[in-house]
């Protein structure tokens, strides 16, 4: 059976040894197949969505998977979280006489970085490393060609519905993240250091404002799309056997976390630069 490589002779990448084939033919630059991380360099991903080229079914058992089945550890994640970053400062601001910032202190910190962060990290964990594994062990089976020799497009099949279900199931994750967090820490406050519920409920509801949310969604959004995107180039691409998936998972999550972060700054660079009275009216 002629491998995707020798259907498609463009060129054939691989970051992890350097040789160069000169003969009109292909280059090597060791493992990595550009004509299949074209599935996704290329924008077919989003090219195919917008023309309805998308396998349902698959995009509907993917959104079970990374929602669904995914609330419960993050919410744990949430909640501990929370709770570690009340303990930090709360007593601190008391202290101050500063009991009424608790609130919008903690909902500002929640919705602008903590929950729409921890939530890509453990997703990323959990999902990008199975997109990754999964993938590459199609891959190196050779079950991706077989895709193609059967008259089906991978990237229909295979990659799209997992960025769709990423970028879909993330904002709720997030959004349930951050209520579980905001009440795990409300609920702290209250019975160690006692700022009652409402006082902290309170505050958070007159320093948040309604872009704080759609900006947590908005990054959540992104977030899940770099961590299906990197997770499914590193799958489609993997070489060498059950050592290569190994590697191609690892390297995977560390790109979507280290992704995650930089588009963290970004946005929130562009989303807060000019922000800075969010507290004023809970003092």
């Amino acid at each position: 059976m002629q491998t995707a490589s020798q259907l498609h002779p463009i060129f054939y990448f691989s970051n992890r040894r350097s040789s160069i084939k000169s003969d009109g033919g292909w280059m090597k630059l060791g493992g990595r197949n550009p004509s299949q991380l074209a599935f996704i360099g290329r924008g077919q991903v989003i090219t195919r969505t917008l023309k309805g080229k998308v396998h349902w079914r698959n995009t509907l058992q993917q959104l079970e998977r990374v929602g669904p089945k995914s609330v419960g550890v993050c919410l744990l994640t949430s909640a501990f979280v929370g709770m570690a970053f009340t303990i930090q400062f709360v007593r601190e601001f008391t202290r101050l006489g500063l009991n009424r910032s608790v609130g919008g202190v903690l909902a500002l910190a929640f919705s602008r970085e903590l929950s729409p962060v921890v939530t890509s990290i453990v997703v990323a964990g959990r999902i990008g490393s199975a997109f990754a594994a999964e993938l590459g062990t199609m891959q190196v089976s050779e079950q991706i060609d077989t895709l193609r020799v059967l008259g089906s497009n991978p990237v229909d099949y295979l990659v799209t519905p997992r960025v769709i279900a990423s970028s879909l199931a993330l904002p709720f994750l997030t959004l349930l993240c951050f209520t579980v967090g905001m009440a795990s820490s409300a609920l702290l406050a209250d019975s160690v250091y006692g700022i009652s519920i409402n006082i902290i409920l309170d505050s958070a509801q007159r320093a948040l404002r309604s872009w704080d949310i759609i900006s947590a969604m908005i990054k959540s959004q992104v977030f899940g799309m770099i961590i299906s995107i990197v997770s499914c180039a590193w799958g489609v691409t993997t070489m060498g056997g059950a050592k290569g998936v190994g590697e191609s998972t690892t390297s995977a999550v560390v790109i979507s976390l280290v992704g995650i972060f930089m588009a963290d700054f970004a946005l929130s660079y562009c989303f807060f630069q000019g922000a800075g009275d969010s507290l004023k009216n809970c003092i």
